[in-house]
């Protein structure tokens, strides 16, 4: 009997278990900030809805349990996530009152724990599938589908999140942008600086121990104290300098967060070129040497190429890094998902909060996903391109 049970199955349905039945799916607010009131499954849905998801939860955790073919745990698993997203929006229509503008409803602990539950089998069976690099890109690419599809059919519009962005819309879009461009332009810059310097450390030897530790305690520096110590640098150039304030260089704003997600991006960058290139095998430069490529020749043509998989993964730590520390940056002016974080908080409303901590969260696991992919595909078959 014990080898038809799956172990993880079983965590599983113990997760679910509290989600549905312990735990509320919803939490109803009569406004934005005032405390809610958590609602289980039976008191968030209509009767028929509310036993008909209760069965697809029993259902699929007796799934999850037993050692059932992987295929079959796959659809089951998509099959209660989207009861679970229709379930929500049917919640929020039916615990709003008619004509009310000021009730805000919410995800409760329970929809997130029966989420992370059928997600967490969802992930083990995509694991079990072994799917290419593409392959998981893909899957991606149709779970933002589906998300895009959900939020346009207005399913969720009832949900405070939804009402927050409905009232933000404009601002949204300006902040993402700002965000993405942090993240990415200060990633483009510590490539740019990060590569050259690594190349320059793996070749002049003297040199790599004072950078990296230098680099090493820039990288232990709080957030909010580099922005902080940026603050009167920049802030006397902008007044001293001509033509500094005109391009945006200013004590708060956008600059010193840009200069400080540039900072941390450079350790990541440099050591992963420092040990890309360490791990070239000598007996490569050797056939170089032996061939008479020059040592220009033998960089460009022998050592980053084989070290590119070890530099392409120090991308992805910082872009990874540099999605969430943004954040931050809307502490000094910086802009980006964080204005709706702090706003959020000093509100004390924390639908705003998740308007802006939900993509800053989709964003880094995309990222991260993607550019896993991009170091399996780099690195090729037999080849371990990867390293943290």
């Amino acid at each position: 009997m014990t080898k038809r049970v799956d172990k993880l199955g079983v965590a599983i349905a113990a997760i679910a278990a509290a989600g549905a039945f312990y735990a509320p799916l919803a939490v109803f607010r009569a406004n934005r900030i005032v405390a809610g009131e958590p609602r289980s499954i039976l008191e968030a849905l209509p009767v028929a809805w509310a036993w008909l998801l209760l069965a697809v939860v029993v259902g699929a955790a007796l799934m999850a349990v037993l050692r059932t073919p992987v295929r079959l745990r796959l659809g089951t698993a998509l099959v209660v996530l989207v009861a679970l997203s229709l379930a929500l929006g049917t919640a929020g229509r039916y615990l709003t009152p008619e004509g009310n503008t000021f009730a805000r409803v919410s995800p409760g602990s329970g929809f997130w724990l029966l989420v992370f539950a059928f997600t967490l089998m969802l992930a083990d069976a995509l694991t079990r599938l072994r799917l290419s690099p593409a392959g998981r890109v893909g899957v991606l690419a149709v779970a933002a589908g589906a998300m895009a599809l959900l939020l346009m059919s207005g399913t969720w519009d009832s949900l405070s999140i939804l009402k927050e962005y409905a009232n933000r819309a404009d601002s949204f879009w300006s902040e993402a942008g700002r965000h993405v461009t942090l993240a990415l332009g200060s990633l483009v810059s510590a490539v740019a600086v990060g590569i050259p310097v690594g190349i320059l450390c793996h070749r002049v030897r003297s040199i790599r121990e004072p950078i990296l530790n230098v680099l090493n305690i820039i990288q232990t520096i709080p957030s909010i104290a580099l922005f902080g110590i940026l603050i009167a640098p920049l802030g006397w150039i902008a007044a001293n300098v001509p033509g500094a304030a005109a391009i945006g260089i200013r004590g708060i704003g956008v600059a010193p967060a840009f200069i400080a997600l540039f900072l941390y991006s450079l350790l990541p960058m440099v050591a992963n070129t420092v040990v890309g290139l360490a791990g070239v095998p000598q007996a490569a430069n050797d056939a170089a040497r032996g061939m008479g490529m020059t040592d220009r020749q033998r960089l460009f043509g022998i050592e980053f190429p084989l070290a590119f998989p070890v530099i392409l993964t120090g991308i992805r730590i910082v872009l990874v890094q540099n999605i969430g520390l943004a954040t931050v940056a809307a502490l000094i002016g910086g802009g980006g998902f964080g204005v709706f974080v702090f706003q959020g908080i000093g509100q004390t409303a924390m639908d705003l909060v998740l308007l802006g901590a939900v993509p800053t969260v989709a964003l880094a696991f995309a990222a991260a996903i993607i550019l896993d992919a991009l170091v399996e595909i780099s690195s090729g078959p037999g080849r371990t391109g990867a390293t943290s």
